[in-house]
């Protein structure tokens, strides 16, 4: 299947596990409804998000994610702090395995294989390689019941065919309410932050995954998203594009700023964001994070902040938050 946008692909898979299930079954005792070997293709894969205001996506959750995995953590507490329910797939209370993609990209295995270096100088080798290749799930994993974290993500397979680079996503599993929301922000987001530091466009996104499902507890979320006939495309939203540039720099300034406001040992005004020598693109997820600190410590959200968000993440937050503003 071939889709424009996440939204629609999102839509269309969630519909095909929900109503016209293969499978209904009980993995680890949690009845889910499944779709086995699911592929599809978005034309545009920046546009990563679900607008239906039913969903209420968490656009904070999906930067701090993305950011997570590109800071090479797997410490609990950074995710956690946007999502607690995440830490009961931490063995030890301090880091997690399976779920923590970041080491894996830049640390792999007994030889700490910095698979992100190795594979832009794969592309620069051979512009053409069919090697892009990143391994996210470790054969070393315990994959027995006693172990509740265990990669989703089989590996990431980058292309460049002339000015642009595809990625090609391998999932072993893949919760198509739930996890896919995330899972292709982030996993898009790699994509273009790729593709900027290769100084290419970024290209076609292809999402491959062996068992597609949706827990029970999830149906009544699932058929208010599949019943929701807001026209999305009257919002006249667009997702902003990184800046044609190699935004590493940029990125780890994000990230000494998100660790600060996380662990609250500075607060942010707009004047000081300003101030801040990066691109306006990054100074925005500076802003989501100086709202989600004020939201997370003192249960509100900082008007002069919101209002200086783009439209578009204005719409997330207010969708997500508007008890709080």
């Amino acid at each position: 299947m071939k889709f424009s946008h996440f939204e629609e692909a999102y839509l269309h898979t969630m519909d095909q596990v929900y109503y016209s299930p293969e499978y209904e079954n009980n993995p680890r005792g949690f009845k889910s409804k499944e779709r086995l070997n699911c592929s599809f293709e978005i034309k545009n894969p920046i546009e990563r998000v679900c607008y239906k205001p039913s969903r209420q996506e968490n656009i904070i959750f999906n930067f701090a994610e993305a950011l997570w995995y590109l800071s090479g953590s797997n410490k609990l507490d950074f995710i956690s702090y946007y999502a607690s329910n995440i830490a009961k797939y931490s063995a030890d209370g301090e880091i997690l395995t399976g779920t923590a993609y970041g080491p894996k990209l830049f640390s792999f295995g007994e030889n700490k294989i910095n698979q992100w270096e190795r594979l832009i100088n794969v592309l620069i080798e051979d512009k053409d390689t069919k090697r892009g290749f990143i391994q996210i799930f470790d054969a070393n994993e315990d994959i027995f019941l006693r172990n509740i974290d265990v990669s989703c993500t089989i590996g990431l397979q980058f292309f460049q065919r002339e000015n642009d680079l595809h990625l090609c996503t391998f999932m072993r599993a893949n919760d198509a309410f739930r996890g896919i929301v995330s899972d292709i922000f982030s996993f898009t987001f790699i994509q273009e932050m790729m593709a900027t530091q290769l100084g290419l466009n970024t290209g076609k996104y292809y999402h491959n995954v062996a068992t597609m499902h949706i827990y029970e507890p999830d149906n009544p979320k699932v058929e208010s998203v599949l019943s929701d006939e807001t026209n999305t495309c009257q919002l006249n939203y667009s997702f902003p594009s990184m800046p044609h540039k190699n935004n590493w720099e940029d990125l780890r300034t994000v990230i000494e700023y998100e660790a600060l406001l996380r662990n609250r040992e500075l607060a942010l005004s707009k004047e000081q964001i300003d101030a801040i020598e990066i691109d306006e693109y990054w100074k925005q997820l500076i802003t989501l994070f100086a709202i989600y600190q004020s939201i997370y410590y003192s249960k509100k959200i900082d008007a002069q902040l919101y209002h200086t968000l783009l439209p578009i993440y204005q719409y997330f937050v207010k969708n997500k938050w508007a008890s709080l503003l």
